[in-house]
């Protein structure tokens, strides 16, 4: 039997003066073992608030299975579902399964990728505020389902023994929104279990609420322990 194996990672920011704003991040991604199987599941969450208003709000989970066929082919299956209170949907959620390659796999660099199909469910809703940021109404649309199209990349390469750099991937496009999101960083190993991590990450729905915009951003810096 395996053992999960992972890396969890905390950030939190705060600023005062002429602006008073905080924000706390973190995420847990572990993967486990067994034979020709791999499971991997992730959890992250993200809050802020800016002058005593909640100003970000977003929490997502991850779940895989991948099959190993041979040394670099593998077949998956995968859930996502992700509840963000100022993207425009009261929550995304997908289930998909395909094909997956290896095409670097070595000591240094690593690069694999993955294409498949599924189906996902989402509700819409528009989100009012006022002129300091508060949000003073939510309009729920109806929930849809459609099928869709998925594809992503996972990539690492290791400057030195210490340094990484990292590059996650993912699309899911179907008839009602096309979902894109990446998340770049580079990690500096402080010990063996410690390390920090400075981030950025995006997300571009292509058909929010008209009151929404499509493109969020977020920059991180975050302590980072592995287990």
């Amino acid at each position: 039997m395996g053992v999960w194996i992972g890396k969890g990672q905390f950030g939190f920011l705060s600023s005062r003066g002429n602006s008073d704003s905080e924000s706390i991040n973190g995420n847990l991604d572990m993967s486990r073992y067994d034979g020709a199987w791999q499971n991997s599941v992730y959890v992250g969450g993200l809050y802020g608030k800016s002058n005593g208003i909640v100003s970000a709000e977003r929490w997502e989970t991850r779940l895989q299975s991948n099959y190993n066929i041979s040394s670099d082919l593998f077949a998956f299956v995968g859930f996502r579902y992700e509840r963000d209170l100022f993207d425009g949907f009261r929550y995304q959620g997908s289930i998909t399964a395909g094909l997956g390659y290896k095409f670097i796999d070595n000591d240094a660099t690593k690069l694999s990728g993955q294409i498949g199909a599924g189906y996902r469910r989402s509700r819409p809703e528009d989100i009012f505020k006022d002129l300091s940021g508060l949000v003073t109404a939510r309009v729920l649309h109806d929930a849809t389902g459609d099928a869709i199209g998925t594809a992503g990349f996972d990539f690492s390469h290791a400057f030195t023994q210490t340094t990484v750099l990292t590059d996650k991937f993912l699309v899911e496009a179907g008839s009602s929104n096309t979902m894109l999101h990446d998340e770049i960083a580079l990690t500096v190993k402080m010990s063996d279990k410690l390390a920090l991590s400075v981030g950025y990450g995006i997300t571009n729905n292509s058909n929010p609420p008209a009151t929404i915009k499509k493109l969020d951003t977020v920059a991180t810096v975050n302590l980072v322990f592995s287990f």
